[in-house]
């Protein structure tokens, strides 16, 4: 299955998957308002026990590291911010949604896939943080890393025989991953991953990010900052061999990119410490979808 079949299958397929909690849609409309208040976000969290207890378990997580419990929504969204409690919701909802699908002839191992997805919002959060981004955006960078290659996920339920010549041909070509699904499938997971997002309507911004990370020469949208950061960190991962997402022969990002970001390679290397330890933290995320 490869090309216009496989891209119908991939959209019946994504037709099929549960919705994001109703609950998601009104929480961003709340966030892009710029007279949004604690008060709104808490309104809506509070009115789906799941949503509520997932946040609240991740509040008080290591991943936080906060010094007391906090058992207020609303003071935990006044202590972190609405964008960064946006993201929590965002990322419990749709782990919980894209594993709801899982398939008994997975081609790629989804505990190695899930761990260089951590890796990499792990990495890009931090790589933001050294360069001064802001604080209340640095969630961002981490929520964008997470999903970056969530377009695999389909491929690898939906086309697992198909997938694992991509895999194959991955490894024996020494190719990059997304040339050999391009040969082997005629579509990507970048565009797979585009699909999903778009099918759920989640921001402008990891559109982005899951569409182009893989070009970001080629990418001229206003997000040059979030592809870039994100390229690197999956770069990282790769050559890291921290998880596993199947691309064995990545392509480092040109040095445009790390002019750019004001970076050299060994900065980012450096950063290989406190990214293990804070993958650490961050697998709580996985513990509360069952990823």
């Amino acid at each position: 299955m490869k090309g216009p079949e496989l891209r119908q299958a991939l959209s019946n397929y994504i037709d099929k998957m549960p919705p994001l909690p109703t609950s998601i849609g009104k929480i961003l409309e709340i966030c892009q308002s710029p007279n949004a208040q604690p008060a709104d976000l808490n309104k809506v969290i509070s009115l789906d026990p799941v949503l509520l207890a997932r946040v609240m378990k991740l509040i008080n997580s290591a991943y936080y590291g906060l010094s007391q419990e906090v058992t207020s929504l609303v003071r935990a969204i006044i202590m972190l911010g609405l964008n960064t409690v946006k993201n929590l919701a965002l990322s419990t909802a749709v782990l919980g949604s894209i594993n709801a699908e899982r398939s008994k002839d997975a081609a790629l191992n989804l505990e190695g896939f899930w761990l260089h997805s951590i890796c990499v919002g792990v990495t890009a959060k931090l790589i933001a943080k050294k360069r001064s981004v802001s604080p209340l955006d640095l969630e961002n960078y981490f929520f964008c890393g997470l999903l970056h290659d969530i377009g695999k996920i389909p491929l690898n339920n939906r086309a697992p025989g198909d997938y694992l010549a991509a895999l194959r041909m991955c490894t024996v070509d020494r190719v990059p991953l997304y040339r050999a699904e391009q040969t082997a499938l005629e579509l990507t997971h970048c565009e797979s991953g585009a699909l999903i997002i778009s099918a759920w309507k989640l921001s402008e911004e990891i559109l982005d990010v899951v569409s182009w990370h893989h070009d970001t020469v080629g990418y001229k949208g206003p997000n040059g900052d979030l592809v870039q950061t994100v390229a690197v960190a999956d770069y990282f991962a790769n050559i890291m061999e921290i998880g596993f997402s199947g691309n064995r022969f990545p392509v480092k990002p040109p040095s445009e990119v790390f002019r750019q970001m004001g970076l050299d390679w060994q900065a980012i290397e450096d950063l290989e410490p406190l990214v293990r330890q804070e993958i650490e933290k961050a697998k709580v995320f996985l513990k509360l979808t069952g990823s």
